[in-house]
């Protein structure tokens, strides 16, 4: 398996009057097509991490490379640009805009990425919804959906622009049972059958147990990874 994501030494601290540690000296290699799941007490710095990890937020101290580039020197512009192009999220709310259709939800990345005409785009979003089981909705608004309709449209749009990482929120935890199965069993087979990795947080052991690695995080530390 090929290395796409390295983190070394990564530290991340709140400035202040009291300044918060959130994560600690955190070193961690994922490869390509891994499905990995950070699990860790509320407040223990998983989320931290995982917004490190996807270049959301930047480390205090250390580096972290994307797809064998050390993205320590780049700036917002670049990160962003990044972002966009090979990385794609996915959060417990899922962050729909609600005066666009469902179609229009997934076109937005690759519309703002600029690589496929509009119809190529049209033509991808539509695949992808169907795949998803989403072929009768395109045309519906957001909140014309279930929960976990709508958390099924914010996978496929974190897939509109074939990102090499897939990082995911807590993605099951405002959904019932059935869905967060459902959005599970997605997840696995996105890392096992497209290839591309998946890093989530979630509270959920069966959720976690469904992946090919738990990196559990205890104040900040990598407390066990395997």
């Amino acid at each position: 398996m090929s290395e796409v994501l390295r983190a070394e030494h990564v530290t991340r601290v709140l400035p202040g009057e009291v300044p918060v540690t959130l994560v600690r000296d955190v070193s961690l290699t994922i490869n390509r097509g891994e499905f990995v799941n950070i699990q860790g007490p509320s407040g223990s710095g998983k989320s931290s991490l995982l917004y490190l990890l996807g270049l959301l937020d930047v480390p205090s101290e250390g580096r972290i490379w994307l797809d064998g580039v050390d993205t320590s020197g780049f700036v917002e512009d670049q990160l962003a640009e990044v972002r966009l192009a090979k990385l794609g999220f996915v959060f417990q709310f899922h962050f729909l805009l609600g005066e666009f259709t469902v179609l229009d939800n997934v076109m937005l990345p690759m519309a703002k990425l600029g690589r496929l005409e509009p119809e190529a785009q049209r033509e991808r979003a539509a695949g992808l919804l169907k795949e998803l089981g989403l072929g009768e909705q395109l045309h519906k608004r957001p909140d014309q959906l279930s929960g976990g309709q709508r958390q099924r449209v914010a996978i496929a749009r974190a897939m509109a622009n074939e990102p090499l990482i897939i990082l995911a929120d807590e993605p099951t935890g405002n959904l019932d049972t059935a869905s967060s199965r459902n959005v599970q069993q997605i997840l696995s087979e996105v890392a096992h059958t497209r290839n591309k990795t998946i890093v989530a947080v979630t509270h959920d052991p069966e959720f976690a147990r469904a992946g090919d690695r738990i990196i559990r995080i205890v104040d900040g530390r990598i407390e066990s990874d395997g």
